[in-house]
């Protein structure tokens, strides 16, 4: 299954802007508003955001963030672990010493409580002595049934993990290099899903942030090859988290996509209609947690895929 009906959120206790991973994650701006002003707003985002996938039958596990130590980011639970149907959770390596800290034993024994069932916990989180990062499912954007991971290389997203993941899982990598234009500088995109989403039918792809005439083609072919309708976004829209978006189910088997409401308004009629043809859009607001996380919809849900106990 590409989707899952159940959901992982980690509900913000200290989000605010991170100047560590500002300094290769171009979408963080900073704010002039007090921390407890910014605080309140991610939670209000994020509880309307829980609250709009819970209406439409998604099952949620809101986890409450731990007060100390302080992650700002800890809103993002995406880039720390991941899971899958054989009862496999995996820990990533991650490339800001504070954004280590989410990773959280309590939360993989909440699952545990709840019924889910981790048979194997793959720790690569040996990779940061050696520099060597893969943020999860940030740095990964998984075909599930194609058995294919795509992947941008950057500062976060590093080949050897990344080939470590693949031989585990048994995917292939589609791995390329992609860029953006800060300023008037070209630097890489820091992470995959910034650029690419992949649904059960349908891809969305900002296929002009590919350099490589032949890295592009071969995006686009691998897509095209597992069925999906290829559906291009602008570098703009990229911007505007167009590319951030999830697709999830609830218990009836009906999609979802999920992506930001800014990301919705930077699509045209014709891109909505081909989403909409294939999948219903929900779409949170999410102004505060995108400004100064730099981050959107996608990664503030982390994928349960493991199995239920018996």
């Amino acid at each position: 299954m590409q989707s899952t009906a159940t959901i992982l959120m980690v509900r913000p206790a200290n989000f605010g802007f991170n100047p560590e991973t500002a300094e290769n994650n171009f979408y963080q701006k900073k704010d002039g508003r007090s921390a407890q002003e910014i605080r309140d707003l991610s939670r209000r985002e994020f509880d309307g955001f829980v609250s709009l996938l819970r209406d439409q039958g998604v099952n949620v596990v809101v986890i409450e963030d731990s007060e100390q130590p302080v992650k700002t980011d800890a809103v993002f639970p995406n880039n720390w672990f991941s899971t899958h149907p054989d009862g496999k959770l995996i820990l990533y390596p991650m490339f800001s010493p504070n954004r280590r800290l989410e990773r959280r034993k309590d939360i993989v024994e909440l699952l545990i409580h709840s019924g889910f069932k981790v048979n194997e916990i793959v720790d690569l989180s040996f990779f940061e002595e050696s520099g060597q990062f893969l943020e999860g499912t940030g740095s990964m954007v998984m075909d599930h049934p194609a058995k294919v991971i795509y992947a941008c290389y950057s500062q976060r997203t590093h080949p050897v993990p990344l080939d470590y993941v693949a031989k585990i899982l048994g995917y292939q990598v589609i791995g390329f290099d992609a860029v953006q234009e800060i300023n008037g500088k070209t630097s890489p995109i820091y992470h995959t899903n910034v650029m690419m989403h992949v649904g059960t039918d349908l891809a969305v792809v900002c296929l002009d942030s590919i350099p490589k005439m032949a890295e592009r083609q071969m995006v686009q072919e691998s897509l095209t090859k597992s069925g999906k309708k290829v559906i291009p976004i602008t570098p703009k829209q990229k911007f505007n988290f167009a590319g951030n978006m999830l697709e999830v189910s609830n218990d009836g088997g009906e999609k979802f996509t999920v992506m930001s409401q800014a990301a919705l308004d930077s699509l045209n009629v014709g891109q909505i209609q081909q989403i909409e043809k294939y999948t219903t859009i929900i779409s949170p607001s999410l102004p505060t947690i995108e400004k100064l996380g730099g981050g959107s919809a996608r990664c503030m849900m982390a994928e349960i895929f493991l199995p239920v106990s018996q």
